[in-house]
């Protein structure tokens, strides 16, 4: 497992979740916040390991939960479920295509509030639905779809930039027979 990878991941949800609560022209002027954890939830399923997936989802919930109105930790679960999906399907999925980021983007934004609204109706707890939380759910989804591809190369440049490559095999084979001499 690559840990710097982790640490990035992990350090990008916690700037993610500050920036969500600390700027909110975004959200004065769309009317509704965009969640950045979906789409580092795609990423982290789809590139990472499983223990990432985890991380992320226990973390990125806590520090979500922490500085909104929600209940601590009901975030976490929406987000492992999110991750383990898609971690369970990542072979089948193109992940290196910017159409198919924005489409799982998208997907994720929207399942997660979704499923967390349905933990909170589970839990007892009765939030306030009407015609803006459509609108916030759209809002949601589609800021989720386009920041999931920004993600990818974020993550690709950081991860060009501060790892290092495998070395290239050289092209001597030990086996070859090499001929001296006059043929």
């Amino acid at each position: 497992m690559n840990w710097l990878n982790t640490i990035f991941v992990l350090g990008t949800a916690f700037l993610a979740v500050f920036s969500e609560t600390a700027f909110s022209g975004v959200r004065h002027l769309l009317g509704a916040q965009i969640d950045l954890l979906p789409p580092l939830m795609v990423y982290a399923s789809l590139c990472t390991g499983l223990t990432t997936v985890g991380l992320l989802a226990m973390f990125g919930g806590l520090w979500f939960d922490s500085l909104s109105a929600n209940p601590l930790g009901i975030s976490v679960l929406p987000l492992f479920l999110v991750g383990l999906a898609l971690h369970a399907r990542r072979e089948l999925i193109l992940r290196d295509q910017p159409f198919a980021q924005m489409v799982i983007g998208f997907v994720a934004s929207a399942a997660t509030p979704v499923l967390t609204i349905l933990l909170l109706f589970t839990t007892g707890h009765i939030p306030l639905l009407g015609w803006g939380t459509l609108w916030q759910l759209i809002v949601m989804s589609a800021g989720g779809a386009v920041a999931t591809p920004v993600v990818f190369v974020l993550f690709g440049w950081l991860h060009r930039t501060l790892v290092h490559g495998r070395a290239t095999q050289s092209s001597f084979r030990a086996d070859r027979e090499i001929r001296r001499g006059r043929s």
